[in-house]
């Protein structure tokens, strides 16, 4: 009731501000105040006419404070696409917008309400109407045409080459598999999942799998100038695989493999020079929505020399032996047995 009877008093009020109003407007015009109103009106024309120019500074001026804190140069060949498609647009948008502001501003102190002005209406115009309907329409065409070519770069058939990662999103972190030395990653099933010894759910009836590398504090390790192809998928919701280095993103859908590839061409070292940033990290970004903890969905993506991968690799336990201690092959010590023969035959003697 209590809802009600407030909401009843605003309707009330906002009805007494109305008919206030509507009472000062006849007052005035019948104490002749037209000339003011008028005269308000070129001020207010004026400053409008004044605030084009200011407000282009301050688009310029905030543009010149947070430039350094944009993201920098792109660290793939796709990504300097983007980088350029990005600029493209900015390019034509932004002409559009000082021409058509700048002819806005002009009118409102052009065409200005005066007592000996009244407006003119007209309800249709060919040539208008052809104006703004054809010029946008092409000029989006070519904005979509490169989009789309960019696009059709990152979801291209990866080169033979690429090395083959698998991504598997999952709250609230990032699981990354590598192929062992057999270099082909082994079968998976959702319904062998076990956070306990099998986090991504690998067959182990698949021989492929036995060498399979599961980094699960999201480190996606690559090579430089060599081609990575990344086979995307989720362990529970919609994720999405988000590279803002390499200006790229994927979603991560439960029971379907999205795909991308890239290149990256600057080492993590190297970055952190051009940045000056000796902390700076490539980062795989949650760029989706995911629950509760997606704010702390964040991976690493970690660009090294062909010789600091490869000893990287070698460092890394499979996960197979790492799930399965028990069940881990034994160190092999047969080359170490003609040592001990002759030891114990010197021992003899």
């Amino acid at each position: 009731m209590s809802v009600f009877i407030t909401l009843v008093l605003v309707i009330l009020v906002f009805i007494i501000i109305y008919q206030i109003g509507k009472a000062s407007e006849y007052a005035g015009v019948m104490r002749g105040e037209e000339k003011s109103k008028a005269q308000t009106n070129r001020v207010i024309a004026f400053l409008l006419l004044l605030m084009f120019p200011v407000g282009c500074w301050g688009i310029w001026y905030c543009n010149s404070i947070f430039m350094d804190r944009m993201l920098p140069v792109a660290a793939c060949p796709t990504g300097v696409n983007y980088d350029s498609m990005f600029n493209v647009t900015v390019l034509v948008t932004g002409i559009v917008f000082f021409l058509t502001q700048a002819v806005l501003f002009w009118f409102c102190f052009k065409y200005q309400a005066t007592e000996k002005r009244t407006a003119f209406f007209f309800a249709h115009n060919n040539k208008l109407e052809l104006i703004w309907t054809t010029i946008p329409a092409i000029a989006m065409a070519v904005l979509v045409a490169i989009g789309l070519r960019n696009w059709y770069d990152v979801t291209s058939p990866a080169p033979p080459d690429a090395t083959v990662v698998e991504v598997m999103g999952k709250q609230f972190n990032w699981l990354i598999r590598y192929p062992g030395k057999d270099n082909e990653l082994g079968k998976r099933d959702f319904r062998k999942i076990n956070d306990a010894n099998n986090v991504m759910g690998l067959d182990w009836n698949d021989p492929h799998n036995m060498d399979d590398i599961i980094s699960q504090n999201g480190e996606l390790h690559v090579v430089v100038n060599k081609p990575v192809k990344l086979l995307i998928n989720s362990r529970d919701v919609i994720h999405d695989v988000g590279l803002p280095h390499f200006r790229l993103k994927m979603d991560a859908v439960p029971g379907i493999t999205t795909t991308l590839w890239f290149t990256p061409t600057i080492t993590t070292d190297s970055m952190k020079i051009i940045t000056k940033n000796p902390d700076f990290v490539y980062e795989i970004s949650c760029d989706q929505l995911c629950g509760k903890g997606h704010y702390s969905m964040r991976g690493t993506v970690i660009v090294q020399t062909q010789a600091d991968y490869d000893k990287w690799m070698a460092s890394q336990q499979t996960y197979y032996a790492s799930s399965n201690p028990a069940a881990a092959p034994a160190a092999d010590t047969s080359k170490a047995q003609p040592k001990n023969d002759s030891v114990k035959a010197v021992t003899m003697k």
